[in-house]
């Protein structure tokens, strides 16, 4: 198995994303993977102890942070992101893994490797940490403009993700809602609704947003502007958090028993809520893996990215997907409304 890994993407590479392939290639010794960048500053990196399964793919362009998605996959076709992309899009490699410019994953794994047979649109799905391990919150960013077909499509799946991932032979889906009730949304959640309980996914209703950390469901769906906005306000949350009671242990003049226990608990809470853990998240529905990681990704980060590239294609992730996008029945009509609504 190979997998392309954007070199040049993130807030600190490519130090820490070579840090994180070697231990990879460590970790797992029967893949390939291809470290896509510019040769000339990879290569020191990898001069002392290069091992056998690490290649370089030249790349002499880089797509910065706060470029344009669309003008830097039309303008900067030979940079790091477009050519890992474009070896999965050739099938040279299985999965493609970015810490880089979103908008610019997101964008080349569209137009280059195009969606999945039956896919409408792509979807993010990030793990969210929960009372009971995690759940998985879909879309984030990859789609802002939803039609109702595209949030039952996300939870198709991210379902799928989840009984494949962490063995949750039933996963419970929510829509993610103002209100529990079925009167309460907009136009968009109400027709979601209506084609939620015609479909084959386990639909528990409509959830609010304090129930997304509370795992009240296995796979939480939304557009992708409010669910970036919500991760984007858990990452804030959590780190104004730790940083205040960090702050408040730093005062306390007696380091006995009671600030150690705290110590040990805070470093606990971290780690459960820390990206690093769970890596990266998957573009669902794209023809092929793609793993999108944090812009501020390390060693560990991308380390733990390429081992859930690995997984999703020996869980054969996609292949699900389209069996279970192919086999879902709805009406003209149902399709109609669902295309009429937010348009």
């Amino acid at each position: 198995m190979k997998i392309a890994i954007d070199a040049m993407g993130g807030d600190h590479a490519p130090q820490e994303i070579v840090k994180g392939c070697l231990i990879a290639a460590e970790q797992t010794p029967g893949l390939t993977l291809l470290l896509v960048g510019q040769k000339d500053k990879l290569l020191p990196l990898l001069s002392k102890n290069k091992p056998k399964n690490i290649e370089i793919v030249d790349a002499p362009q880089v797509v910065e942070m706060h470029e344009s998605p669309i003008s830097a996959i039309r303008t900067k076709r030979q940079s790091s992101v477009v050519q890992a992309v474009k070896l999965v899009a050739r099938k040279e490699a299985e999965v493609c893994i970015s810490a880089g410019n979103t908008g610019a994953v997101v964008a080349g794994a569209t137009i280059l490797c195009g969606f999945l047979e039956g896919v409408k649109r792509p979807g993010i799905a990030v793990p969210i940490p929960t009372p009971n391990g995690y759940s998985y919150l879909i879309d984030v960013g990859a789609n802002i403009d939803c039609h109702p077909i595209h949030l039952l499509q996300y939870a198709i799946m991210a379902s799928i993700y989840s009984k494949k991932m962490q063995n949750v032979s039933k996963p419970r889906v929510g829509l993610l809602n103002i209100g529990a009730e079925d009167s309460k949304g907009n136009e968009l959640v109400q027709e979601t609704l209506t084609l939620f309980k015609k479909s084959p996914v386990n639909f528990i209703g409509s959830i609010e947003g304090q129930g997304v950390f509370r795992g009240e469901c296995d796979v939480v769906v939304c557009e992708g502007f409010v669910g970036n906005v919500i991760l984007k306000l858990a990452e804030g949350c959590f780190e104004f958090f730790a940083r205040s009671l960090a702050s408040e242990m730093g005062k306390q003049s007696d380091n006995g028993p009671g600030v150690d226990f705290m110590k040990r608990t805070l470093g606990a809470v971290t780690t459960r809520i820390d990206y690093s853990e769970y890596g990266g998240a998957p573009l669902l529905g794209v023809n092929g893996g793609c793993i999108i990681c944090h812009g501020r990704s390390k060693a560990k980060a991308i380390a733990n990215a390429i081992k859930v590239g690995a997984d999703i294609v020996k869980q054969k992730v996609n292949e699900e997907i389209v069996k279970e996008i192919n086999s879902l029945e709805l009406s003209w009509f149902d399709l109609l409304k669902s295309w009429k609504t937010h348009r």
